[in-house]
C-alpha cells in the first residue's frame, strides 16, 4: 500500500511503502509540529519586543493593525446648498430711473465700448434685509475715476429704494463685513490723477433705519514717490573679513 508524504522545502510528492511509509510520516508530523511552536514562540517574542518599544504600554502608538476597515468621510455639502446667489440687477437701468441721480451724473453714463459701462456693482447684505443690497459705482471711461457711489435697498415687491448717495470726484463704495466702506482720494493743487495727496476712509453702519458714520480714517501719501526723478541707488558689496 502507497502512502504521500511531502517532501519539504520544493513542495513536490514523492511515494514510499508500507511501514517505513508510516515512520516517515510520523517523523514529518512530529518535526512539523517542533516546527509551528518554535515559531509560534518566535512570534509571541516579536509581538512582546514590539509592544515594549512603544514605551511600554503594550499597544502600538499608531493606532489599530491595518486590517481594520478604513472608514472614509464623505465632506458635507449642507452649507454650499443653503447658500443662494443674489439676484443680478441692471444697474445702469436702475442709475437712469433714479431720481436721486444727479443729472449729470446720468447724462454722462454712456457705454466706454459696445454695451460696456463704467460702472461696478457689488452684492450684499449690509441694511439687515432679508435680501442682498446693490452697491453701485460710476466711473469715468478714460481713467477709472470714480464719481458717484449708490447704495439701494431692496423692497418687497422686488424693486429697490435708494438709501445712499454721494457724488464726488474719486469716490468708490465697498461691502466689508456688513458695512459700507466709502474710500474718498484727496487731491491738491498741480496732483496728478494717478498721484492724490491722500485719501479718507469712511465706514457707514446701517441703523435706525439709515446709514451712520461708525469710523473715519485720513492717509497722507508720500509725494516724492512716483515723481519718477530719482534713479535707483548702485548695488554694493558687502565686507570682506
Amino acid at each position: 500500500m502507497r502512502g504521500l508524504t511531502g517532501s519539504g522545502d520544493d513542495g513536490t510528492v514523492t511515494g514510499t511503502t508500507g511501514v517505513a511509509a508510516a515512520g516517515a510520516g510520523r517523523r514529518l508530523l512530529t518535526g512539523w509540529a517542533a516546527s509551528s511552536a518554535a515559531l509560534a514562540g518566535l512570534a509571541v517574542f516579536g509581538l512582546f519586543a514590539v509592544s515594549c518599544s512603544t514605551g511600554g504600554t503594550g499597544t502600538r502608538d499608531e493606532g489599530p493593525a491595518g486590517a481594520e476597515p478604513v472608514v472614509q468621510v464623505t465632506p458635507s455639502t449642507t452649507a454650499a446648498a443653503t447658500a443662494r446667489p443674489a439676484p443680478r440687477v441692471d444697474a445702469v437701468a436702475l442709475l437712469k430711473a433714479d431720481p436721486k441721480v444727479s443729472g449729470r451724473v446720468r447724462m454722462d453714463l454712456k457705454a466706454c465700448s459696445g454695451d460696456e459701462y463704467p460702472v461696478d456693482t457689488s452684492y450684499g447684505r449690509i441694511t439687515g434685509g432679508s435680501s442682498a443690497d446693490v452697491v453701485v459705482n460710476v466711473m469715468t471711461c478714460g481713467d477709472s475715476v470714480g464719481v458717484g457711489t449708490y447704495v439701494y435697498r431692496p423692497r418687497a415687491d422686488g424693486t429697490y429704494r435708494n438709501v445712499f448717495t454721494v457724488e464726488q470726484p474719486a469716490v468708490y463704495g465697498t461691502i466689508d463685513r456688513g458695512d459700507l466702506v466709502v474710500t474718498t482720494q484727496v487731491y491738491e493743487k498741480k496732483d496728478a490723477v494717478a498721484y492724490p495727496s491722500g485719501d479718507e476712509v469712511i465706514t457707514y453702519h446701517w441703523a435706525n433705519g439709515r446709514f451712520t458714520e461708525r469710523d473715519r480714517v485720513r492717509n497722507d501719501f508720500n509725494r516724492a514717490v512716483g515723481a519718477g526723478d530719482g534713479d535707483l541707488p548702485e548695488p554694493t558689496e558687502p565686507p570682506r573679513n
